[in-house]
């Protein structure tokens, strides 16, 4: 995956430069709409992942998570709105905006069926590239903020996990020790030691990041 310049925290605790890119899915049957989104979109340095038909854009949405969702509404076969409707029915799509584009009439109960169906906003065509590049930007923001407070969660769990080891590690070691008395052998001494000094490595880590 192609990544960018960030701040965000790799999976050992420790701070990175790189990221990855927020995807987003645009689903339509027209190549040339498909271009001319790719075209619009390109500037706010995403991946962009297309797709040609709802069925294809479903299993999109097996494989990847997605800030935003941008969705025809008039395909053959599966429309655009029973597609919204099957994203919107698995949990773990259900919470993906999704932003209809149509050049069906501007009557209102077109705009109403698709917010019924869970979308988020409804643009109709030809629309304002500048007025989309902005709406898409605020979905990969709010998803990007998303994730990095997910993976605070996860992090803070993974602290939390350590600190319970080693102090069930530290007290199983006070037990031994306290249990040998005067007897406590050079070898059980020398093991204790050794104990400690793993803990503290594996500590040091920790202590870093709460530092910074």
């Amino acid at each position: 995956m192609t990544e960018r310049t960030g701040g965000f925290v790799d999976g050992e605790g420790g701070p990175t430069t790189e990221r990855p890119r927020s995807k987003i899915l645009l689903v339509d049957d027209r190549a040339d709409n498909l271009m001319a989104l790719e075209a619009i979109l390109a500037s706010l340095d995403q991946d962009l992942v297309t797709a040609s038909s709802g069925e294809e854009a479903l299993k999109r949405l097996l494989v990847d998570d997605f800030a935003v969702i941008l969705l025809d509404v008039q395909m053959p076969g599966m429309d655009g709105f029973e597609t919204a409707h099957r994203i919107k029915q698995r949990g773990r799509t259900r919470d993906t905006p999704i932003i209809f584009l149509t050049a069906i009439d501007r009557e209102p109960h077109h705009a109403f069926r698709g917010y019924a169906v869970g979308a988020v906003d409804y643009i109709a065509k030809p629309f304002d590239p500048w007025l989309l590049r902005a709406k898409v930007s605020v979905f990969v923001e709010l998803f990007e903020k998303n994730e990095r407070l997910a993976e605070l969660v996860r992090q803070r769990g993974r602290d939390f996990d350590l600190m319970t080891e080693v102090a069930e590690r530290l007290i199983a070691l006070d037990v031994l020790l306290e249990g040998s008395g005067d007897s406590t052998t050079e070898e059980t001494l020398a093991a204790a030691g050794a104990e400690v000094r793993g803990l503290v490595a594996r500590l040091q880590p920790f202590a870093r990041s709460s530092n910074t």
